[in-house]
C-alpha cells in the first residue's frame, strides 16, 4: 500500500468559556481543536469514529505535541487544518494547524493507535479502515 494523504480544514468560534481569566483561549482546550480536526477530516473522507467503534475499535491517544505561537480570544474565527499521512502503520499521526486569517496560532500533533474494544490492547489497523483508506485511493 502506498502513502496516502488526507487533508481537511474546519472552522470553529472560540467560544467565552473556552477563556481563561486574561481572555486568551485556555491552553488545554488546543486539544479539543485538534479532535474537531481530526473527527471531522475522517468524516470528510468517510472514515468515522462512531463506525469504528461500532466495529469494536477504538483510537486511544498515545502521544500528542502542541507549539503555541500567538493567543486566540473569544470570538474569534479559528480554521483548523487536519492532515493524515499513513502508510498501514499500527498509529495514525494526526498534524495540526490552527490559523486565525491565515496567522498560526498553533501547530501541533497527535498520534493514536487502534484498539481492540473487548480485549483493551492495540491491534493491526482493521480490515474496515484499510478498505475505507482504498475506496478513497480509488476515487482519488
Amino acid at each position: 500500500m502506498n502513502k496516502i494523504y488526507l487533508k481537511n480544514t474546519t472552522q470553529i468560534r472560540v467560544r467565552y468559556a473556552e477563556t481563561d481569566k486574561m481572555g486568551f483561549v485556555y491552553n488545554g482546550n488546543y486539544l479539543t481543536y485538534f479532535e474537531v480536526g481530526r473527527v471531522e477530516l475522517m468524516r470528510h473522507f468517510n472514515l468515522s469514529y462512531a463506525e469504528l467503534e461500532k466495529y469494536g475499535y477504538y483510537l486511544p491517544l498515545v502521544e500528542t505535541h502542541l507549539k503555541y505561537v500567538k493567543s486566540a480570544y473569544y470570538d474569534d474565527l479559528l480554521d483548523i487544518e487536519a492532515s493524515l499521512e499513513w502508510q498501514l502503520e499500527p498509529i495514525l499521526k494526526f498534524q495540526y494547524r490552527i490559523t486565525r486569517n491565515g496567522e498560526l496560532i498553533c501547530e501541533g500533533f497527535t498520534a493514536h493507535c487502534f484498539m481492540n474494544k473487548e480485549t483493551m490492547k492495540p491491534v493491526h489497523p482493521p480490515k474496515i479502515f484499510i478498505d475505507a483508506i482504498n475506496k478513497i485511493k480509488l476515487s482519488a
